[in-house]
């Protein structure tokens, strides 16, 4: 039977959280050499290096944030055991690490999340923004406890994960009020020559809008393209063109975002997001209020 020392764990996760092996070292009131010695043979034990020099510092390698990670939850759970067996107010918050898809519009992330926040266990929210292929590396390698994004896993992905759609909604456009009253009347053909700010062409939704203008004869000008969802809007809201955004957040759009308004909507064109998570069934008591309250409520059809 394989046995884990967790001796040799402990003196690794005090080298990284003092920031070296000196540092630990005087912390566990222990040689150099000792405190070096625990490390390697943790190493040798796990088969992996989990630290290497780079100039004159340690750094953790891929596998050493694995188990710093690990090694975080093992002895912070130690400690919550100490405090309930004494008595003691545990205080610990649960962790959830997210990663979330950087075409996901910033206010939609955020009304996902929201409920995260809202359970009667203290949660410590991280939040890491990437493009999808990095975070299902992450969330391949445990570093991330779910990925929110706005398109499922392809099939044959060299991931193993679930996709768990959390809901779905149309498109509406928004825009300033002397916009959304010149547009307005005639709407969408009323798009024909108005100022535009899309997504960039790699997101879904900028593909779809664009089916859709090429549809309708529509030949709209457009002003912008942006990664940033955030910076879409704050380009739209000083008047510089009309943007499309998920109507479920339309509300969160117009108190956010003062002075937007919304122009029109459109039904044919429809947004999915999900979240993606290495267990078929949620159980990250965080995660599945997320899930539950996606459904419910935000995309709950208006």
């Amino acid at each position: 039977m394989e046995w884990l020392n967790y001796h040799h764990l402990l003196y690794f996760w005090l080298v990284v959280r003092e920031g070296g092996i000196a540092q630990a070292a005087v912390k566990l009131r222990l040689a150099h050499p000792t405190v070096s010695g625990q490390v390697h043979a943790l190493e040798d034990a796990l088969g992996e290096r989990l630290l290497v020099k780079q100039g004159r510092r340690l750094v953790l390698t891929e596998m050493g944030t694995v188990v710093f990670r690990y090694a975080e939850d093992i002895f912070a759970l130690g400690n919550e055991l100490l405090d309930t067996v004494k008595g003691r107010p545990t205080g610990q918050p649960l962790r959830l690490v997210v990663g979330i898809d950087d075409v996901v519009p910033k206010v939609v992330a955020r009304r996902l999340l929201e409920p995260a926040l809202q359970l009667g266990t203290p949660v410590r929210l991280v939040c890491r923004e990437d493009k999808t292929e990095r975070l299902l590396a992450e969330l391949a390698a445990h570093e991330l406890d779910v990925v929110l994004t706005d398109a499922p896993l392809a099939t044959g992905s060299a991931v193993r994960a679930f996709n768990h759609l959390l809901g779905e909604t149309d498109v509406s456009v928004f825009g300033t009020a002397a916009l959304a009253k010149a547009h307005r009347r005639g709407f969408p053909r009323s798009l024909d020559g108005a100022p535009l700010l899309l997504p960039t062409p790699q997101t879904a939704l900028r593909r779809s809008i664009e089916a859709w203008l090429d549809g309708l004869g529509v030949r709209p000008r457009i002003i912008g393209e942006f990664d940033d969802s955030a910076l879409l809007k704050a380009f739209a809201q000083d008047g510089v063109g009309l943007f499309f955004a998920p109507t479920a957040v339309r509300d969160v759009v117009r108190r956010q975002y003062e002075g937007l308004q919304v122009v029109g909507r459109v039904p044919e064109l429809t947004e999915r997001y999900y979240a993606i998570s290495i267990e078929r069934k949620l159980r990250h008591p965080a995660v599945v209020a997320i899930s539950r309250s996606a459904r419910s409520d935000l995309f709950a059809q208006p």
